[in-house]
């Protein structure tokens, strides 16, 4: 196992706010839609209304995703009650200058309805698994932060011959990983006590059904609620994997150290913990300047040992 710390200065509040409210702020400078210089399916994705996306037939339901850039792919799973755009938006840009960046928006979030079942990581990383196979990718890199960093360890456990290298942000293995100032915020979400934030604000300027706030934190809250313990399927992932943890997170430094440890010890070739100081978990994703530079070196190398 390697550990580092990689060197970050402070991020002020207010861009905080502001960057959830516009996206992240980063301006889409690919051109959005889907890159035909990969192989898409033989019936083509219906396109979203505003012409930034595709939906795929999934499992019974639509997946919305966007695809931008060429070379080897690399999936986003975005946070809780967040999209693609307000977490990765300050990635995508350089990540899509080199290789396929396909952001997904998983079950009930953003541009992607709800259906008739709960939110589960199992089934979203399933949702996941189906899109790369229905996109023809072969193996996908995955990186995802928090409720997406689950969901990209489900995906690797679940289907490891799906994918390449994986990054998990902010997210832990054990439910009891959180904090319990953090479990207690997750149990206390009430989606009529959340319309005042920028989540919601969001939420409705993409969903394609605004109405679906209150199903989509009341399915998030019984989500978050469950106790789980995925030590078993850690040692299933075979992908090289990269653990990237803020300094003041809303995990335990010692239960990340431990995660890096069971998968190092697994069926994975490596793992690699990277603590980023001076952030937190809710401001971790804007560092991009910072983070670049070790996610891209990481994607790109043969090893990490």
């Amino acid at each position: 196992m390697r550990m580092r710390i990689v060197s970050l200065s402070v991020l002020s509040a207010v861009a905080v706010s502001a960057s959830l409210v516009s996206g992240c702020g980063s301006e889409d400078t690919t051109g959005g839609g889907v890159s035909t210089s990969q192989p898409l399916p033989a019936a083509a994705d219906q396109a979203s209304a505003d012409g930034r996306g595709r939906y795929a037939e999934i499992n019974g339901g639509r997946l919305y995703y966007e695809s931008r850039g060429a070379g080897q792919p690399l999936i986003l799973l975005h946070g809780g009650l967040s999209t693609a755009e307000s977490t990765f938006g300050a990635f995508i840009p350089e990540l899509s200058e080199n290789r396929r960046v396909i952001s997904v928006e998983l079950q009930a979030h953003g541009h992607t309805p709800d259906r008739e079942r709960p939110l589960s990581y199992e089934s979203m990383a399933d949702d996941v698994a189906a899109l790369i196979t229905h996109l023809n990718l072969g193996k996908a890199d995955l990186f995802g932060y928090s409720l997406g960093g689950g969901v990209a360890m489900q995906v690797a456990a679940r289907a490891p011959d799906l994918v390449g290298r994986l990054v998990v942000m902010s997210a832990p293995y054990r439910s009891d990983g959180w904090m319990p100032d953090t479990r207690a915020g997750m149990a206390a979400m009430e989606p009529d006590a959340m319309r005042d934030t920028p989540m919601y604000q969001l939420y409705r300027s993409v969903a394609p059904d605004p109405a679906g706030w209150t199903s989509l934190v009341t399915k998030t809250r019984q989500l978050l609620a469950q106790d789980y313990d995925w030590g078993a399927q850690l040692v299933k992932i075979q992908a090289p994997t990269l653990v990237l943890v803020a300094e003041s997170d809303a995990l335990y430094r010692e239960h990340a150290t431990d995660m890096v440890s069971r998968l190092d010890t697994g069926a994975a070739a490596s793992a690699r913990l990277e603590i980023v100081p001076s952030t937190t978990h809710y401001d971790i994703m804007y560092r991009s300047d910072l983070i670049l530079p070790t996610l891209t070196s990481f994607l790109a190398s043969a090893t990490i040992r």
